[in-house]
């Protein structure tokens, strides 16, 4: 088979197809390439995998990774020695080099993620290819030839609502979209623009795809329902967070749209898609879901985990082996009654949870947590931070700056940044107050980066 986004979406569908025997078959496989090629590649995984067995099939054989111990050993993670942290880290310092290839073969992204350490992902040709057939391959799941009609008899656009202000794996998505043929047809909107600028946006833009991370898509459901939004997408696709019990349905009708959800991390950008019973699929021919306990150890389906351990099985210049994603997920016990024979599940994980403020008309303003959390990736020399919302109209701020940073310089940074993105709510009336220590992990030791106030 030919690794071509063309030969590639044709064997998962082919795979999809024959059902669940096949798809293991090509997971088992896939599972054995990769920790070969990473023990032979990676000198942190020649070391990490000493003593394991040569051929390994099964993930419960393989030690758990994390982001923080992988980020401190990067230069022996990659498995491209032309490839360093520091000069990674200067180019994703460079906003003009958003959707440019790194080394001219590699796209980056970064985030901040679940457990608070900041991370620097690189994804290969090889991982693009895989991601652009199961995309693919999506798409054909979600979309009727009826659906499809709509779409082209309607403008054809496609409005991405996403961050737009680093080295994201959406923006860097977005730059490569406007670059290319169709590109007059892809709007591209920063998550952080005030609402009332994106409705005016939104109106004249007249997508026929609205594309926003779930939490915008709830905002832009309310704008729609009081009639100051007025569009008629024909398919919304949300990304990046769960929402509440009912949002979904809430969300389809507002706009009189089909709703769909795509799972995933920047680790994993193919991780799985939504069906139309409202469950995620995996799409475990090309990566490994674990559900496991405090301990990492497996966890039975139709009980929450603790943690979910994540395997990408396509992307070759940095590995990601059973890696400690943080999430919360629940297994379906039965097959899915919508026929896809793939792993089914419910992420209770990165739920999306609006942050209300009165705001200076007197009427009540909600932003996105993706808003503020995106601010904090622009500050420089800023290990971890947490935005804690402690009253109606107050913020405080836990930072944990990186080894020689000034706290006081950070913590100005970010107040600095934070206030910029209030102020554009019109939220000049939100106050930011310091808390000395460290930002704090919830009961079940996750971090979480915004914390809303308490309804």
């Amino acid at each position: 088979m030919k690794e071509t986004p063309l030969g590639l979406f044709f064997d998962a569908r082919g795979a999809r197809k024959k059902g669940g025997a096949a798809i293991m078959q090509r997971q088992r496989e896939r599972l054995a390439e990769m920790v070969a090629y990473a023990r032979t590649c990676s000198p942190y995984y020649r070391r990490h995998y000493q003593g394991l067995p040569a051929r390994i099939t099964d993930p419960g054989l393989l030690p758990v990774t994390t982001k923080a111990a992988l980020m401190a050993q990067f230069d022996d993670w990659v498995t491209d020695p032309a490839v360093t942290l520091e000069e990674t880290q200067s180019f994703v310092e460079d906003p003009s080099l958003v959707g440019a290839k790194f080394l001219g073969r590699y796209t980056v992204a970064t985030t901040s993620g679940t457990t608070g350490t900041r991370g620097v992902f690189l994804l290969d040709t090889r991982s693009l290819a895989v991601a652009k057939a199961l995309t693919f391959r999506m798409l054909s799941t979600w979309f009727t030839p009826a659906d499809l009609i709509g779409i082209i008899r309607g403008s054809g656009r496609v409005a991405m609502v996403i961050a737009t202000g680093g080295h994201f794996a959406s923006a860097a998505a977005a730059a490569a979209l406007r670059k290319g043929p169709g590109r007059q047809r892809v709007g591209v909107f920063p998550v952080q623009t005030p609402m009332p600028d994106l409705i005016a946006q939104l109106n004249s833009f007249r997508p026929a795809i609205l594309a926003p991370y779930a939490s915008t898509g709830r905002l832009l459901a309310f704008e729609q329902e009081a009639g100051r939004l007025n569009i008629q997408p024909t398919a919304v696709i949300l990304a990046a967070e769960g929402l509440p019990e009912g949002e979904y349905h809430r969300i389809s009708a507002a706009f009189g749209a089909k709703v769909s959800q795509g799972y995933a991390a920047t680790e994993c950008p193919l991780l799985s898609y939504s069906c139309k019973e409202s469950w995620l699929h995996v799409n475990s021919d090309w990566a490994i879901l674990e559900p496991v306990d405090a301990n990492h150890k497996p966890v039975p389906p139709g009980q929450p985990s603790h943690t979910v351990l994540l395997s990408n099985l396509a992307n070759r210049i940095q590995p990601i082996l059973r890696y400690d994603l943080g999430d919360s997920v629940t297994m379906r016990t039965d097959p899915c009654p919508c026929g896809d024979p793939t792993p089914a599940l419910h992420v209770q994980g990165r739920t999306a949870e609006l942050l209300t403020f009165p705001g200076s008309a007197g009427l009540p303003v909600s932003v996105t947590p993706l808003t503020l959390s995106t601010a904090l990736d622009k500050v420089r020399g800023l290990s971890k931070g947490q935005i804690v919302q402690t009253a109606p109209q107050g913020l405080t701020l836990r930072l944990q700056p990186a080894p020689g940073a000034d706290p006081a310089r950070v913590f100005e940074a970010a107040r600095s940044e934070i206030a910029a993105v209030l102020a554009g709510h019109g939220l000049d009336n939100v106050t930011l107050t310091r808390d000395p220590g460290p930002p704090r992990l919830t009961s079940g030791g996750k971090h979480r980066t915004v914390i809303p106030l308490p309804p």
